[in-house]
């Protein structure tokens, strides 16, 4: 009987190790959360320029934000799953209250405020955050998801600066315009 206890004690000690070699560190638990927190907002962005949006390049980019960001954010769900990570499903309030607000713009205001906060700013932010996790992240898999996502984080964030270039210069050719009459 003694045997029995021992080699019970011993097996759940291998069980419980093993979980704890397999527990993501915080880190990346943190990384995997916020880069789907970032993936929510420019989903949720992006379907709203679709429809929202005048000019057809910030049509086009946003469904291609949309296509792309939620493949990613399909391939993040698994990394999560596999490593015991609870992703969020919800936009943060600050999220929602951009989201608003960038709703409240129409025409011209609308494709710039887009192209400028959930373009370039949000791709600027998700690239730093994917750049950090694929250079320190601990967890081998983490790592390569960060580092695999990187060029397309990084042509998206050149079409975003493009963008932004394009819906700019519409602006100022519309003011210059509006001065003249």
């Amino acid at each position: 009987m003694h045997i029995r206890t021992w080699v019970l004690c011993f097996a759940l000690s291998l069980i419980a190790g093993m979980a704890m070699a397999q527990a993501l560190d915080r880190r990346d638990a943190d990384f995997l959360k916020q880069a789907a927190q970032a993936g929510l907002a420019e989903v949720e962005g992006s379907k709203l320029a679709v429809s929202k949006g005048v000019n057809t390049q910030v049509k086009g980019f946003a469904q291609q934000m949309v296509d792309d960001h939620t493949k990613a954010g399909s391939e993040l769900a698994a990394l999560a799953a596999s490593k015991g990570v609870t992703l969020p499903t919800e936009l943060t309030v600050a999220q929602k209250a951009k989201l608003e607000l960038l709703s409240s713009r129409d025409g011209g205001s609308f494709d710039r405020n887009y192209a400028n906060t959930l373009g370039v700013g949000a791709h600027r932010d998700t690239l730093r955050l994917f750049q950090k996790a694929a250079g320190s992240s601990r967890d081998a898999d983490v790592k390569a998801f960060a580092a695999k996502a990187l060029p397309t984080l990084q042509h998206h964030f050149e079409m975003a600066q493009e963008l932004k270039g394009v819906v700019d210069k519409e602006g100022n050719a519309k003011a210059a315009g509006d001065r003249k009459q």
